[in-house]
């Protein structure tokens, strides 16, 4: 099997997307203390605070298995590189990297939600996972109540392929809800 090298980052002009790196971590914090009360229904690792250390930790884990091709977590950052806008990534969720399968994952800061960019990077974590990695088909799942995830997915171009009914359980309180899936396959998806 040959030693597969993933692509570190993506430049465009609202945003880059990269591999988070060693000293990331303060801008990890920012983000998502900030975000907390917006992101809390729908992450179930969101937290009202962690700390510099956690999540300097965190970026140095993140980065150590994108470079093991274990899991591909991407920062979504200013154009500076001064500001973390969100997450998104190309996570294998227990398969192996040779099946050529990812699920896109995403969450965008408190700050910069509701103005497209979620569907921009979606956009664009499409073009850049179909030309210059070697995913065949990327999928994204959220909660039917997630009304904005689900948007960004159908904006982004994905197909609506299944919805599960009561499969996903809040982490907050219990309650189910239908899990909505979307996929996208090389060579049928267009932006």
């Amino acid at each position: 099997m040959n030693l597969f090298f993933a692509p570190d980052k993506v430049v465009c002009p609202e945003f880059t997307l990269r591999s988070y790196d060693a000293g990331d971590g303060t801008l990890l914090k920012n983000a998502q203390d900030s975000s907390y009360e917006h992101l809390k229904k729908y992450m179930p690792w969101a937290q009202p605070e962690i700390s510099a250390n956690e999540a300097e930790n965190n970026v140095r884990k993140f980065r150590a298995r994108y470079l093991l091709n274990e899991d591909f977590y991407i920062g979504i950052f200013s154009p500076d590189g001064k500001k973390l806008l969100g997450g998104t990534g190309f996570h294998l969720r227990n398969r192996p990297i040779t099946e050529n399968v990812a699920e896109i994952g995403m969450w965008i800061s408190e700050d910069c939600a509701g103005q497209g960019l979620g569907t921009k990077v979606l956009i664009e974590m499409l073009r850049w996972g179909f030309s210059e990695w070697q995913w065949v088909r990327l999928f994204w799942r959220c909660s039917s109540e997630n009304i904005a995830s689900a948007t960004v997915a159908r904006k982004g171009g994905m197909i609506q392929e299944a919805q599960l009914r009561n499969d996903h359980i809040s982490h907050l309180d219990g309650s189910r809800t239908d899990m909505l899936y979307f996929s996208a396959l090389k060579g049928e998806w267009q932006a």
